[in-house]
């Protein structure tokens, strides 16, 4: 036997993804080498398959949305009607210095601020109507708008809702330019272009705008924006620029795109932002076809038009991605199923923040049972709930069109989506109701639940059985710990909270259902209301507060009249025992818990992020007689009874 080839490492463990992702599933079980004393392995019986061409097809959806023929620039400012509208990130500084600097250079033109004429807010997908868009696009024809400058751009959600407004404006023929950040220019670039602006303009702020002084705004406003904003308004749109704007293509899904060996597929798809960056499976046509038996969707059948970059993703594009992560054919229902979330509102409202929320989910029903979706210890670790994350991440790039240091902007990155399943055996055990029976399915229903996180959240290990004690453990978390931004965004953000059995088993003698357990948090999980006013002023996602003109004391009245602040008995984990006011930090519906994970360890974890949106699983009609044929017990083996 010969010794391998570390430079060649990286075929066989490719070749081995191709191995566990073919279609013959009891074949990739059986599969598990074990190395010998000297941990050597015969290279030979992966020559043939290294040197192997493959004929591969794009996964990416086609995009729907045409390129607009942009309006000609404007000849001068002298005499016109300007709207400078947004206010994020320390706007209350830069734009009445615009103003000033527009009426210092052209005297007979007029400005018009954001509290006179409001603003679009984030451009709405094709077919949909928002009001803010229609009443921004109302006045700025009622008010003879000649031109718009929006900003400022310094957050991945602010600048989408910011560059909102000058594609309103370009789709009334009115020129544009949106103000931002350096590491947000490409994100107002792909989110005009996405809405069908082809040759969009920006103005770029030398660095962090809330980092700055007030006179280094001021200064960086004169010196380096005002000459910007000036050239983005006058100069004509070239050729070149409108050349920029993504491919459009609407070739023939299943067309072969590129044929070539692992490595250079391999190359090619990270080339082409087709990659996360780790090996792909080919996806050629038969392994894609592969797929298609595990669905009654014909391949052309529309999954939904997915934002950000509004791609029509079809049956076929889910299927390639499938291939691609490494999944097994059988899996083809739970794709289709998270693809579908992806559309919904809820998942999709945070994905490119600069907080970093990550996308993953978890499965309900017979069918996670059947297909192994794990729900025990290291659950998201293996095999098959990875290869599940992984089509997450995928799915991201190929069929939503979020890309890194683009449209999604999560400032130190984002963790590699997971998987899992919620134990429903432990919650028949101790009295609650699984997850999708709470959303009115029915035990023997199969769903999928998108969601995203923050962060993979604390480890919470309590040292009782007492389970008051744990729900206070648990509000402690959720109030003081684990709080989007430190508290100082929204004042509710949705979470999901994962117990094991033993903790659930605790927990149930003090309360019977989950729904009673969200109760109590809900009435115990409560902040000082100073805590939160410090953070929200200080830490404020948009502009900087002055404290000469509006100090913290004044922001805590606030923050009490406004968030249902109230006199109550400080929290059992505050070193107080003095009454204090309060701000609740969670409402009804917006804590998913799930009974998961290693149910010989008593273990509890929060994890804030985004929304929530539960789809059913469609099998098909001849599931059983496909599975059996991989080696599966019948779907019903796996069905539970009250």
């Amino acid at each position: 036997m010969k010794n391998v080839n570390m430079k060649r490492l990286p075929q066989i463990i490719t070749t081995c993804l191709l191995i566990c992702g073919s279609r013959n599933t009891a074949l990739a079980q059986a599969f598990q080498p074990e190395c010998n004393d000297q941990c050597r392995i015969e290279i030979g019986i992966f020559s043939d398959a290294t040197e192997q061409r493959y004929a591969v097809v794009s996964p990416v959806g086609r995009t729907t949305v045409p390129m607009l023929e942009q309006a000609p620039r404007l000849n001068t400012l002298e005499g016109k009607t300007i709207a400078v509208v947004g206010g994020s990130f320390m706007a209350s500084v830069t734009h009445p210095e615009i103003k000033r600097l527009i009426l210092k250079g052209y005297p007979t033109a007029k400005v018009i601020l954001l509290n006179e004429i409001g603003s679009a807010g984030v451009y709405p997908a094709p077919g949909i109507t928002r009001q803010a868009k229609e009443e921004f696009q109302r006045k700025l024809r009622e008010m003879g708008v000649d031109a718009v400058i929006s900003g400022n751009g310094g957050c991945g959600l602010c600048t989408p809702k910011e560059t909102g407004s000058s594609i309103a404006a370009e789709y009334l023929g009115i020129p544009a330019v949106t103000i931002a950040a350096p590491g947000f220019v490409t994100q107002v670039y792909s989110t005009s272009v996405n809405n069908g602006i082809p040759a969009p303009r920006v103005a770029v702020y030398p660095g962090a705008f809330a980092a700055h002084t007030r006179e280094e705004l001021l200064e960086n406003t004169r010196s380096v924006l005002w000459p910007q904003i000036v050239n983005a308004l006058i100069r004509p749109i070239s050729e070149e620029e409108i050349a920029q704007a993504a491919d459009r293509s609407t070739k023939d899904s299943r067309e072969v795109v590129f044929t070539g060996t692992l490595d250079e597929i391999n190359r090619y798809f990270t080339d082409q932002r087709w990659s996360d960056g780790l090996p792909v499976v080919p996806p050629t046509a038969d392994r894609v076809e592969a797929f298609l038996e595990y669905t009654d969707m014909p391949w052309d059948t529309s999954v939904g038009v997915l934002p950000i970059a509004h791609r029509d993703v079809l049956v076929w594009h889910v299927a390639v991605n499938g291939v691609m992560s490494g999944c097994p054919p059988e899996f083809m229902p739970l794709l289709i199923a998270f693809t579908r979330a992806m559309g919904a509102p809820d998942f999709r409202r945070s994905l490119g923040s600069t907080h970093g929320w990550t996308p993953y989910c978890w499965i309900n029903g017979p069918v996670a049972r059947q297909l192994g979706i794990d729900c025990g210890q290291g659950e998201i670790s293996e095999p098959r709930n990875a290869a599940l994350g992984r089509f997450i991440n995928l799915a991201m790039m190929n069929l939503a069109g979020y890309y890194i240091k683009q449209d999604r902007m999560g400032t130190f990155g984002y963790p590699m989506p997971w998987c899992m399943a919620e134990d429903e055996t432990a919650c028949l055990r101790i009295g609650w109701a699984p997850y999708h029976v709470q959303k009115g399915y029915r035990l023997n229903d199969n769903t999928l639940t998108a969601a995203s996180a923050l962060t993979w959240g604390n480890n919470l290990a309590p040292a009782t059985a007492d389970g008051e004690k744990i729900m206070e453990l648990l509000a402690w978390d959720i109030a003081a710990r684990g709080q989007f931004a430190l508290g100082s965004g929204k004042p509710f953000t949705y979470r999901t909270i994962l117990v094991t059995e033993y903790v659930a088993r605790d927990l149930a003698r003090e309360y019977a259902t989950k729904e009673a357990l969200e109760k109590a948090l809900i009435a115990t999980a409560r902040r000082p209301a100073q805590e939160r006013a410090y953070a929200n002023y200080w830490a404020n996602p948009g502009s900087a507060f002055d404290p000469n003109k509006y100090t913290v004391e004044q922001h805590l009245k606030k923050i009490i009249r406004t968030e249902n602040g109230r006199l109550t008995d400080a929290p059992a984990w505050y070193p107080t025992k003095e009454r204090l006011y309060t701000v609740p930090v969670m409402k009804p519906d917006m804590t998913p818990i799930l009974i998961t994970g290693d149910p010989n360890r008593n273990k509890a974890q929060t994890m804030p992020g985004g929304g929530y949106a539960t789809i059913e699983i469609e099998l098909p009609a001849n599931w059983d007689a496909l599975t059996t044929a991989l080696g599966y017990k019948p779907l019903a083996d796996f069905f539970l009874s009250d």
